[in-house]
Order: structure tokens, then C-alpha cells, then sequence
């Protein structure tokens, strides 16, 4: 199948990219709505609290002309001492001076007791005879008295009298004092009230006292305290911060869950996936833009009706594009998607402070420097404020028109010191909004992906980047990382025989540029180190070591044939593939992919169009169905439209999933999610499909299916599997490799390995059925048979059967005894003998068992083993035969030792699962490693076990 290529390629895949976006966008509603819609929320907001505050100022008289002002008749007490703001206790309601007069004594009584709606006690009044006394004790005792009053008896008809307060107004809890009107008026009042009537003699006089509005017109309202003008430019970044925030969020998710990984596995385009981003979030950042506008129009505020629409609304919808670019940058320093609501909230944060800072003018303005305005303006949010500025200033004047679209170069005529116009804010943040996008792109191949690999610092300025021939040339760790040399991977012959056959097939190939046509992949020395680095914290410096992940792998794979690899956990399996499909730069070797090698940015381009990965852990969409996860990457690997269709409904029907075609796949269960990595892996009838692990979590009856998919994939193409079940090595692998510890092991059929590997030939022995249980044959003649010919003892006894290990060394004699022991079948009871290998299971855990013994034996790793004579042997991890130091004797002068059964915990270490009798040490055979022993602890003999070459000797 011819794939596309070139331009229309990129189109192909950005029109995919675009509706994964889309379809994103669509099915989580609510975060759409939020971005869309939360305008409705800000301005709405901002209404309310401006009726808030035109219904407190219907109450006031000064929002309306007053012609005929209506006169206030009131008579108001002498109010407690105790309602004065601040006062201090004890105090008094009022003093007074001029107490030689009786006439004045009389006068400041009925005061007292005239005083509306309560009589005012005697000890809440304090008299003097001047008013130098009254100033005396204000002074030493402030605050002890709101207010005094100083009378004069001039003659028989004339009594003067002087009030006394401090007129300074005081707030407490939002509440502003009047001392005025709360103490200096009542005082007067009563004042004027008791003189009246003791100058007339009729102590029922009424008096009244009236307040009268002076008439004027309207107060004009100051427009720019309204609340738009004060909140607007907060609640307008605020609103940005949605988009923002759900732009980085889904940025960071798609590398968190390696789904980016995985669209480059499949050849996406870096240019396709950020112009599909693009697109689509400016899309909905011109429509959330145009809502805002709207909105305030719909609640008729004057910053959005009298300055021109286009002017506002290209304001807003270029400052959310920056803040666009700005995500972009930002999603390269994040790789946990529950990180992008933290950094939202710095950037407003940061935004809000420099929005505060700016509200005087900074730093546009002569007293600041340009490099001081251009350094502040990289900001997305200062701009975005000096815009807001502007556009609130120019409605801030009664009748003022705002700005119009064709005066957005032009500053206001009162203006005299003009650094900014609309039009210069605009041109700036389209510069800014190109500079943070290229930066982001830039960032994008700097800082390490979820691999660890990025590109150098300078690889823009090499001519072979931008020609497309460069070598596949990449660093690891991050830029704050200083590398060590990498210590080169010593070279060690194979100590298999078919490994190194494979080695020096390979070498041989390799060197006299021999191609054969039936080779799909031949590795050549293939090396992967992990540096040590220096990691420089705020507090510590942390130093890791160099890892050898892979150590000098040499072999071919062969087309038509799936190739098994097998090995624990870290053995270098998942490395290996990471290489092979271009996750991981090589640090050593080459491997070359149907001719084109992976070192180059060419052949590498060329190898992702012919190769499928089924990844070890699933990398899906939770919203997208199987259905959409094959149209997405059948489209980005470049297959013809008109073929889209049809592959993935028969992608589908081949794993199974037909019936579960549009449903979701975060609803999917773990095998229905491996069954559909599978199907992508198949995409595009690859030449050679990696299959990491790919029937992990399915039943029985959908493994079985799956097999059959993979045998039937094997016609035309190569496959690699990787796997943890033996069975399924077994039944799938036409070659099987075993890597432990980055090297390869061993390598052969499963017939190959059994026979070399294993323990030997396994012989099951069944009884005849006795209806009497009492009767019967006894087994120990069988016993005895077995053990007269071939020296071996059953490895299990049960009633109805007997197992027997016959080791490989006895293979010529196995014709003649089987062919008597089925002579003698009525003589021993049996009913069915039965002849196999050893288990690949075993195999596997045999050399799994011997790389581990290599590595314990060279950094001397080593594991506590008690035995029943209360002896704790410590013993390199994987030895099989320990002899225990300390056993010697005249009778016996080697010891003894024991057998050590090894097995795999659930993380795949090995771990001690029994041990044999104490035995003694035979006279033929060698001591692999002897450490020298020790006894330690109370009561105990805890010694070193020495490693007994017992293996070969059998």
C-alpha cells in the first residue's frame, strides 16, 4: 500500500489532529463551556455590583437637581458619650464653664432634664468656671468628652454662649462619624432652647430647629470609579485563565500519557500537531473573545458601546492568542497535567501584581527607559492592562466618544506625553504572540521528553537540520544536568555458543556489506548507556551513576518470522525496542531496519512508515472510541482517505471490537485496551511490528485469539514480542532470545533451548486404577528400574503417577529403556508413559538465575539462606550449588553443600524458594567462588558460602 507523503501528508494529518482536538473539545462539555461562556459569569458580576451600587445612590440627593429644596424640622438629642467613636471611660456627655452663675447653673439643669427622650444624669456632666479650665482638662484627659459648652451671663437680658467639639470625623467598621452633626447641632439646639426660655420665663417655649438643601443642579457622576473601570481589567485575566489553564492541561496529559510518544512512533509531524493546537484553541479563543464583547454590550456598559467594537474585541482575542503561546512555552517545563492548574494560578498571580504595579503609569512613561518598557511588554498581561488603560481613559470624560476604530493610532488630544496607542498595543502583541510561539517550539526540542531525550541547544544553527540529513544526533537529561563521560561497554566473547555463531554471523555480514534479502532487521553491536549525571538542587547536589541498559547486542531477525525476546525485568527488553523504533537515541552500534539505519534522521524517517508498535502499557485516548483511535493514526501514518474506512472496520472485526466500536475507550477493560494498541500496531500492513507485552490482561479465549492474529501477521513481515509468558514464547516464537542483564543470553528455537537449558528429559509414569486401594503393584520396582539404568530418583511421587528428570547425558540410552520399560508395563502397573523437554518456563529461569549469580559475584550481592543445622549461609544471589565452609572432615575433606531453589517474586527478582538436604560435595567438581568465611552473631554460625561448579559436572 503506497503511503502519502510530502504536503499532502501534512494536511492529512492536521486534519486528523484538528478533530482529535475537536472531538476533545466536545466530549468534555464542561470545560468547553467554562472557556466559552465563563465571560457571561465575569461581566454579569461586574453588572451586578454596579446596580449594587446605583440603588445605594438613589438614596442620595446629589444624583438629581434640586429647585425647591424642602425644609429638615428635627429636634435632636444630646446623645450618650458612650456612642463617640473611640471614646475612653469614663466619660461625659458634655462640660461646661460659667458655673459662679446661678442663672447659668439653672440653664445647663434644664438642659440636662429637657433633653429629648433622656434626661441626662449629673455625673455624666462636668462644670468649670473658665474656659482655660475646659482647654486644661481636655488636654489631660482626651477623648474623655465629644464635646463642652462655655456661657457668659452679660446682664439681665443677655447670656452669650460658645460650643466647643472637635471637628475632625473619625471611621470605625466602615461607618464615618459627622461630629457636627451627631454633637456640635444638639448642643447648640439645647442650648439656644433653655436660654430662650429662661430669658422669657416661660419654661414650656417650644422651639424647633430646621435643615434646608441648598439648590443646585445634578452632581455629575465620576465615570471612572465604576465598577467595570475598577474590576474590569482583574476579572477580564481572570477570564483568560480558563482557556489557559485547559490549553496547558491537555498539553501536558498527551505527554504524560506518552500519547504524543506514540503519534511520533506513527510519523506525525511536529508542524501538523502545533498548527492543529493552534487552530483550534484560536477558534475558540475568537469566539469566548466574541461573547465577551457581546456580553457587555447585552449589559449596555460603556466601555464596550461607546469605544469601537472591532477595537475592543481585537484586544481581547490577540491577548488570549498570546496566552496561547505563552501555554505552549509553559507545557515544556511541565510533565504532570495536575501541574497546570498550579502554574494558571502564578501566571494570574504575577499578572494581578504587575496589573498593580502599572496603575500609575509604569513604565510607560518619559521617566522610564525603553529596554524597561520592551523587557515589561514580553508579558502577555501588562500589555493586555495598557490596552484596558487606554480604553477606559478614553471614556472616563462625560460625553467622551471612546476610540474609534479609524483614531487607534491616534493619542488624545491632553495627552501631551503619549508612549502608547491602541494600534502600537496591537502590533506589539502580534510580535509577542509570534515570539512566544517560536520560543515554545524551540523549547519543544530542547528540554528532555518523556524519554529524556532532547536536542542541543544550537541545533538550529546546524545547515544538516534544516537539509533533513542529519544523523539522529540527540542528548538525554536536562539542561540543568552536567554529564560525565560515558564509560564504554566492555566487549565480552558470548559464553553460548549459538550467541556468538549469531555474533560472528552478523560481524561477518556487516563488515563485507553483504545484504540479505530474507533479513528484516539486523543489529550491529547495539549499545545503550544511561550517563551518570550531576544534578544541581537548591540545597544538594545528587550524583547518579552510568547504567548499562544494553550491552553490545548482535543478531538478525529474519523476515516472515516473529522473534520472541524474553528476559526479566530490566534486563533491557523495552530498551532495545525504544532504540529500534527511535524513542531512544543508541549511545553505541547501529541496526539497520530493511537497509536504513536508525542512527539517521532519514532512515529513521523511512523506518516509521513501514513499522507498527503496540507499546507496554496502552496509549489511548480515554474520550475517543477504537473506532476514532484507528481513524486518527491510520490517517497520520499517511494512508489514502479513500482506505481509512474499511482498514479500521476490519482492524476491529480481527481483534474483536466491532460491537464495541463507538463506545469510549476509558470504558474499555484492560484487555480490550490491549486488543485495540494491537489493532494499531497492524496499521498500514507494517514490514515489522513490535509487540511489547500484548495479550497483558486478557482471558484465556481472547489470548488465544489474539495468537492467531499474530501467526496469521507473520505471513510478509517480521514481528518482535516481548513477553512474560512462557506459553505464549512457546507457541509464537520461531526464534527465541533471552536477555539478561544487556546482553543477550541465548538464542534458538524453543526445541534449541529446552534441550540446551533445561534440566533435562521429563518422564511422567501413570499407574493402572485399582478398584481395591489396599491392592495394588508397588511403586519401587519402577523405582529401582529407573534407578539401575539411569541412575535418577523421582522428582515426584503421587499415587497415580511419577515424575523423573533424565539428565541430557543419558539421551543414548533412552531407545533401549523406553523400549523395555513398555515391555514391562503389566509388571510395573503403568497405563501411559509420557516423554518431554524440559519447560521454556524453566529455561528462562535458569539463565535468568546464571546472570544474576554473574552480576552477585562481581559487586557481591548476596542473600541469607538457614539451613535446618541453624547454619545462616550467605550466598551470591542465583547459585544453585553452595557448599557450606566449615563441614569438613577426615571422612568427608570437600564438605557439604546444598541445592538452592531460585524463583521470581512478583517484581522479578529472584528470590530463594527452598533448598535441598545437606550433601556431600563430590571429588570432581569445581569451586566457582570462594569467599572467606565468617562467624558472626550470639549463638549462631553465620559463615560464607562458597559456589560449587556441580552444573557442568552433571
Amino acid at each position: 500500500m503506497t503511503l502519502r507523503e510530502g504536503m499532502p501528508l501534512l494536511y492529512q494529518q492536521f486534519t486528523a489532529l484538528f478533530k482529535k482536538n475537536l472531538l476533545l473539545s466536545w466530549r468534555n462539555k464542561s470545560a468547553t463551556c467554562l472557556h466559552l461562556f465563563s465571560s457571561f459569569f465575569f461581566v454579569f458580576l461586574i453588572f451586578c455590583i454596579q446596580e449594587a451600587m446605583k440603588a445605594s445612590d438613589v438614596t442620595s440627593s446629589a444624583q438629581v437637581d434640586i429647585t425647591d429644596p424642602k425644609a429638615f424640622l428635627a429636634s435632636p438629642p444630646i446623645p450618650p458619650c458612650e456612642d463617640k467613636f473611640y471614646a475612653k471611660l469614663p466619660c461625659y456627655d458634655f462640660v461646661w464653664s460659667g458655673n459662679q452663675s446661678r442663672r447659668v447653673s439653672d440653664i445647663v439643669s434644664a438642659i440636662m432634664a429637657n433633653n429629648p427622650g433622656r434626661p441626662i444624669p449629673a455625673n455624666k456632666v462636668q462644670s468649670f468656671k473658665g474656659p482655660d479650665e475646659v482647654d486644661a482638662w481636655f488636654t489631660s484627659h482626651p477623648l474623655h468628652a465629644p464635646g463642652a459648652m462655655h456661657f457668659t451671663e452679660m446682664n439681665a437680658t443677655v447670656i452669650s454662649y460658645g460650643v466647643q467639639t472637635n471637628s475632625s470625623s473619625a471611621t470605625k467598621r466602615g461607618r464615618t462619624e459627622d461630629p457636627t452633626f451627631k454633637f456640635l447641632v444638639p448642643l447648640q439646639i439645647a442650648a439656644e432652647r433653655e436660654i430662650a426660655r429662661s430669658l422669657i420665663g416661660d419654661p414650656k417655649f417650644g422651639w424647633s430647629f430646621g435643615f434646608k438643601e441648598f439648590a443646585r443642579p445634578a452632581v455629575a457622576k465620576d465615570v471612572t470609579i465604576s465598577p467595570l473601570n475598577l474590576m474590569g481589567p482583574v476579572f477580564f485575566l481572570a477570564f483568560s485563565m480558563f482557556g489557559f489553564v485547559l490549553q496547558l492541561g491537555s498539553l501536558a496529559t498527551e505527554k504524560e500519557l506518552k500519547l504524543r510518544q506514540a503519534m511520533t512512533m506513527m510519523g506525525v509531524y511536529d508542524t501538523a500537531y502545533w498548527l492543529s493546537w493552534l487552530i483550534w484553541e484560536g477558534i475558540l479563543t475568537f469566539v469566548s473573545s466574541l461573547f465577551l464583547v457581546l456580553f457587555g454590550m447585552m449589559f449596555q456598559f460603556d466601555f464596550f458601546l461607546k469605544n469601537s467594537f472591532f477595537v475592543v474585541f481585537l484586544l481581547f482575542l490577540l491577548f488570549q492568542l498570546n496566552m496561547i503561546s505563552l501555554a505552549f512555552v509553559l507545557s515544556s517545563f511541565i510533565s504532570k497535567s495536575s501541574s497546570a492548574t498550579t502554574v494558571g494560578f502564578l501566571v494570574f498571580l504575577i499578572g494581578f501584581i504587575t496589573q498593580t504595579v502599572a496603575t500609575g503609569g509604569f513604565p510607560y512613561s518619559s521617566t522610564n527607559s525603553l529596554s524597561r518598557r520592551v523587557i515589561w511588554s514580553f508579558f502577555p498581561p501588562n500589555t493586555f492592562s495598557a490596552g484596558l488603560q487606554l480604553l477606559i481613559e478614553a471614556i472616563s470624560v462625560p460625553g467622551s466618544p471612546g476610540i474609534s476604530w479609524s483614531k487607534r493610532d491616534v493619542c488624545s488630544t491632553d495627552d501631551t506625553t503619549c508612549f502608547l496607542t491602541m494600534n502600537k498595543i496591537y502590533i506589539w502583541l502580534v510580535g509577542t504572540f509570534f515570539f512566544w510561539f517560536v520560543l515554545a517550539i524551540y523549547f519543544d526540542n530542547i528540554i528532555p521528553n518523556a524519554s529524556g531525550v532532547r536536542k542541543t541547544i544550537f541545533y538550529f544553527l546546524k545547515p544538516s537540520y534544516w537539509t533533513g540529513k542529519e544523523g539522529n544526533k540527540v542528548e538525554e537529561g536536562s539542561l540543568c544536568s552536567c554529564f560525565g563521560s560515558v564509560p564504554p561497554v566492555e566487549h565480552l566473547t558470548p559464553e553460548d555458543q549459538d550467541v556468538l555463531e549469531e555474533e560472528t554471523l552478523v560481524r561477518q555480514q556487516a563488515s563485507g556489506g553483504i545484504v540479505d534479502p530474507n533479513i528484516a532487521v539486523q543489529i550491529h553491536g547495539l549499545s545503550k548507556t544511561y550517563p551518570g549525571t550531576t544534578k544541581l538542587g537548591c540545597c544538594k547536589c545528587t550524583k547518579i551513576s552510568p547504567f548499562h541498559a544494553v550491552k553490545g547486542l548482535w543478531m538478525n531477525i529474519a523476515k516472515d518470522q516473529l522473534f520472541c525476546l524474553l528476559g526479566p525485568n530490566g534486563a533491557g527488553k523495552t530498551t532495545t525496542i525504544s532504540c529500534l523504533t527511535g524513542i531512544n537515541p543508541v549511545t553505541g552500534g547501529d541496526a539497520l531496519i530493511y537497509g536504513d539505519s536508525i542512527r539517521s534522521s532519514v532512515g529513521m524517517s523511512n523506518i516509521r512508515k513501514m513499522i507498527g508498535v503496540c507499546p507496554q502499557f496502552d496509549i489511548l485516548w480515554d474520550a475517543l472510541s477504537s473506532e476514532e483511535h484507528l481513524h486518527l493514526f491510520t490517517s497520520i501514518k499517511g494512508l489514502p482517505p479513500a482506505s481509512i474506512k474499511p482498514i479500521a472496520e476490519k482492524l476491529l472485526a480481527d481483534v474483536k471490537l466491532t460491537g464495541s466500536a463507538k463506545f469510549r475507550a476509558g470504558s474499555y477493560s484492560g484487555g480490550m485496551k490491549r486488543r485495540l494498541s494491537v489493532a494499531i500496531a497492524l496499521i498500514g500492513d507494517p514490514k515489522l511490528v513490535f509487540l511489547d507485552e500484548p495479550t497483558t490482561g486478557m482471558d484465556p479465549i481472547t489470548r488465544r485469539h489474539v495468537w492467531d492474529i499474530i501467526q496469521e501477521s507473520k505471513k510478509g513481515r517480521a514481528i518482535i514480542l516481548t513477553t512474560h509468558s512462557m506459553e505464549e514464547a512457546d507457541i509464537l516464537g520461531d526464534r527465541i532470545g533471552i536477555m539478561a542483564k544487556g546482553r543477550l543470553r541465548c538464542i534458538g528455537n524453543s526445541i534449541r533451548l529446552k534441550s540446551r537449558f533445561g534440566t533435562g528429559f521429563i518422564t511422567t509414569v501413570s499407574f493402572l486404577e485399582n478398584k481395591d486401594d489396599d491392592a495394588g503393584t508397588s511403586p519401587e520396582p519402577l523405582k529401582r528400574f529407573f534407578k539401575k539404568h539411569l541412575k535418577v530418583e523421582p522428582t515426584e511421587e503421587k499415587k497415580a503417577f511419577m515424575t523423573f528428570v533424565i539428565p541430557h547425558d543419558k539421551e543414548k540410552l533412552l531407545a533401549g529403556f523406553f523400549e523395555e520399560l513398555q515391555y514391562r508395563e503389566s509388571e510395573f502397573g503403568i497405563s501411559d508413559i509420557q516423554l518431554g523437554l524440559a519447560t521454556l518456563e524453566e529455561v528462562f529461569l535458569n539463565i535468568a538465575r546464571r546472570a544474576e549469580l554473574e552480576s552477585a559475584t562481581a559487586e557481591g550481592t548476596v542473600v541469607s539462606l538457614e539451613l535446618e543445622s541453624g547454619i545462616l549461609v550467605e550466598i551470591p544471589v542465583g547459585a544453585r550449588f553452595v557448599g557450606i565452609p566449615g563441614t569438613e572432615n577426615a571422612e568427608n575433606p570437600r564438605g557439604m553443600m546444598v541445592e538452592v531453589y531460585w524463583q521470581q517474586d512478583g517484581s522479578g527478582s529472584m528470590c530463594i524458594s527452598g533448598h535441598s538436604p545437606e550433601m556431600r560435595i563430590p571429588e570432581n567438581v569445581q569451586v566457582l567462588y570462594e569467599p572467606p568465611s565468617q562467624v558472626l552473631g550470639r549463638g549462631q554460625r553465620r559463615v560464607r558460602g562458597s559456589v560449587i561448579d556441580y552444573e557442568s559436572s552433571d
